[in-house]
């Protein structure tokens, strides 16, 4: 059995975003936002594009937006490349997400909390060793919470999860190993079938189910996001070379290395084609 990347846009969205199995989607937000309690019993699976109420706005499309029980909307992105400008789209979509909920004339009293849920494939925030961090609104000095607690950043590092399948234990730990790890695995491990959503999901995740078209969108996807990740390491890359090249003539070559992560081999051939 193999199963598709659920990183992927196309996987995801198949995985999560269908109305017909948004059982799945209910057991992750559970595990990820609530530590697995069953916080969330139902939930309606929304649209994911976001029309501006003001002409000249920019649209915006979500991977997954949701409305659970308690009136609150989920905003959900899986976001593999670390592009420019990224953190600002996650608070611009989840302002929008909380501003459209009114029509004009509404009263603000209306306005229900927007969780926005982002899961990476890279650390966003390398000083924190946590794999779920949570950010709300506080004041700068005394870090006391605004008055109301009604927009809430949530990210998923998945690179910081480490744990190996005998070592998950929470219903948390199950879903983050199956987003990091699903493509990788032949068979449905014990601890993961277990637990119906789970379960499903490798169901939905399984290759041969898959159409020949659904098959070339996933493989286009995968080609792409390989294809910019190249590009990305390539120009960081270029970048620590031309740091390096201005450093030949000031630092020795060990304080060069340290400083643009390039090895002593690479510092001795740019002294060498000076």
């Amino acid at each position: 059995m193999r199963f598709i990347n659920p990183k992927t846009d196309f996987a995801f969205k198949k995985i999560f975003g269908d109305e017909q199995n948004k059982e799945i989607l209910i057991s992750f937000l559970n595990a990820i936002l609530y530590q697995g309690n069953s916080a969330i019993e139902s939930l309606e699976i929304l649209n994911p594009y976001q029309p501006p109420k003001i002409r000249g706005v920019k649209d915006t499309y979500l991977d997954i937006r949701a409305k659970l029980n308690n009136e609150q909307t989920v905003i959900i992105e899986m976001q593999v490349l670390n592009v420019e400008g990224f953190e600002k789209r996650i608070l611009y979509n989840a302002a929008k997400a909380y501003s459209i909920q009114l029509d004009t004339g509404a009263d603000y009293t209306l306005l229900n909390p927007v969780i926005a849920l982002t899961i990476t494939d890279f650390e966003m925030f390398p000083n924190l060793d946590k794999v779920i961090s949570r950010f709300v609104l506080k004041e700068r000095d005394y870090l006391v919470d605004y008055l109301i607690y009604d927009i809430e950043l949530v990210f998923v590092e998945l690179p910081k999860f480490g744990k190996k399948l005998e070592e998950l234990e929470t219903l948390t730990d199950k879903w983050i190993y199956f987003m990091k790890n699903a493509k990788s695995l032949e068979v449905v491990p014990e601890q993961m079938g277990e637990v119906q959503a789970i379960k499903k999901a490798f169901e939905v995740a399984n290759r041969a189910d898959l159409t020949r078209e659904e098959l070339e969108d996933l493989e286009h996807q995968e080609i792409y996001i390989q294809d910019q990740r190249n590009a990305i390491t390539k120009a960081v890359k270029q970048k620590a070379i031309e740091i390096a090249k201005g450093l030949l003539d000031v630092l020795d070559e060990a304080t060069i290395a340290q400083t643009t992560g390039l090895s002593i081999e690479e510092i001795q051939k740019l002294k060498q084609a000076r």
